[in-house]
């Protein structure tokens, strides 16, 4: 009963099945990037990946068969997660996925369309046949592999049954994108993102606020706007940089090469690239580094209205923002209405004054907040 599992998957896809394709990365040279580092990229065959794929269908069925040995029929509860954690935790995901109504299936790892059109397709084909109640198939992609496809090559991979493409756009500068070493430039960005459309998949692109430091934050706010703006996602997907352990990021912070941005200034540039945008996206704030979780909505009827949300958390006095960002990151505030809480905000607010008499740097403090979450 054993099938491989990848690192990630995006926050949008934690209900869904994990299907490994690939394995990590086959560029893995981005600076900011510790999903794959010291590991090797490798393909996986068709059979590989079609074993796998029987051993989760013999792992539904085990987990279906303790639903109907617990009385709940076909249905599964929290009763049979409890009931698979404590006999067979090996089998908890695919019983988290039913749980969750079995529809969805993500495929790891980090660029599945490298793989032969072809052979993607015999192995959505074979998802498809394995679990009939899958409506999405879902991957992430690197542009660059994307804008060597052809667009009949999408098109017979959407056919098979895949709905959705992830893309990490990152940014839209071209010397950023040099400089993390994304492998890509703004224009096969956006070759890349039409094509996907062109095939009639779904689309999301991620951008990673905070990327150009204090040196390019402006130019990455406006040329990632000007990328999105041509391609016109179907989602655009917030995240926030961290330079995070282990990665040749985190070394160039140290050696003072690379300045990060602090919350202030990474929300200052997210308004910059919102107020640049031109485009019909949904915007979706999914991620938990994220200091505005609550800037999501449709770009055509919301842009105004998200802008304002930025501006209120900006013309807030100074004090009123440290609260919100200590509450944030301690996990104390989700949104800024959460500060309306007088009890959650006096709590946040005793831990700011302790902080300044203690001579606390914020910034270390904050920090060390946000890397609990990584």
């Amino acid at each position: 009963m054993t099938f491989e599992q990848g690192p990630i998957r995006p926050p949008s896809e934690a209900e869904s099945l994990f299907i490994r394709v690939t394995r990590n990365c086959p560029w893995n040279k981005c600076l900011f990037c510790p999903s794959y580092k010291g590991k090797k990229f490798s393909r996986r065959t068709v059979e590989e990946i079609k074993k796998d794929i029987e051993a989760l269908a013999r792992a539904q069925a085990k987990v279906k068969a303790y639903a109907r040995e617990l009385g709940e029929g076909l249905k599964i509860t929290r009763k049979t997660l409890q009931a698979v954690y404590r006999r067979e935790p090996e089998l908890l995901q695919v019983a988290y996925w039913l749980y969750h109504g079995g529809k969805n299936v993500f495929l790891q790892d980090g660029d599945n369309l490298i793989m032969p059109a072809e052979q993607l397709a015999a192995v959505l084909t074979f998802i498809k046949e394995q679990f009939p109640t899958v409506e999405r198939i879902t991957t992430y992609a690197r542009s660059k592999t994307v804008s060597r496809r052809r667009v009949s090559e999408l098109q017979l991979v959407r056919e098979a049954g895949l709905n959705r493409v992830h893309i990490g756009l990152e940014s839209g500068h071209d010397p950023l994108l040099a400089y993390m070493q994304k492998g890509v430039n703004a224009a096969e960005h956006v070759e890349a993102g039409l094509k996907v459309k062109e095939a009639g998949l779904s689309l999301s692109e991620y951008v990673l606020l905070g990327l150009g430091g204090r040196k390019m934050w402006l130019e990455h706010a406006v040329d990632t706007a000007r990328v999105l703006s041509a391609i016109d996602p179907h989602f655009i997907r917030i995240r926030t940089l961290t330079a995070r352990g282990g990665t040749p990021l985190q070394e160039k912070v140290l050696a003072g090469e690379f300045k990060l941005l602090d919350d202030d200034s990474v929300v200052n540039e997210e308004r910059l690239l919102l107020a640049n945008l031109q485009a019909g996206s949904y915007l979706v704030s999914d991620h938990i580094l994220n200091l505005l979780e609550e800037i999501e909505g449709d770009l055509a009827r919301e842009q105004q209205a998200l802008l304002e949300v930025i501006d209120s958390y900006l013309g807030m006095p100074l004090e009123r923002r440290i609260n919100f960002r200590i509450g944030r990151r301690l996990g104390l505030y989700r949104y800024l209405r959460d500060m309306q809480d007088l009890q959650r905000f006096a709590q946040v607010e005793t831990i700011r004054v302790q902080l300044e008499a203690a001579g606390q740097d914020l910034e270390e403090f904050l920090d060390q907040c946000r890397r609990r979450y990584i």
